[in-house]
């Protein structure tokens, strides 16, 4: 039951960044979404919502990899902490 709630979490980070790539990529054909009133706050607010979302799964899966010491020694923690 955990993992199956740990995949629900990861799933939303990934949605959120795929509509972002959406987002900048209707503004690029001009196509205006309806909670936007221009094109390029469009463009900002997927590129803020691609960005959140990939910085997400990336924390998440270094984090993962330091608990498992599998990254390399200048991605490892100084300190004694993690």
């Amino acid at each position: 039951m955990i993992r199956i709630i740990a995949l629900l979490i990861m799933l939303i980070p990934g949605f959120l960044a795929a509509y972002g790539i959406k987002l900048m990529r209707d503004m690029v054909f001009g196509i205006l979404q309806s909670p936007f009133p221009y094109l390029w706050l469009q463009f900002l607010a997927g590129l803020l919502f691609f960005v959140v979302g990939l910085g997400f799964i990336a924390g998440f899966i270094l984090h993962r990899d330091r608990k498992k010491n599998k990254v390399q020694p200048r991605f490892q923690r100084k300190n004694g902490k993690g």
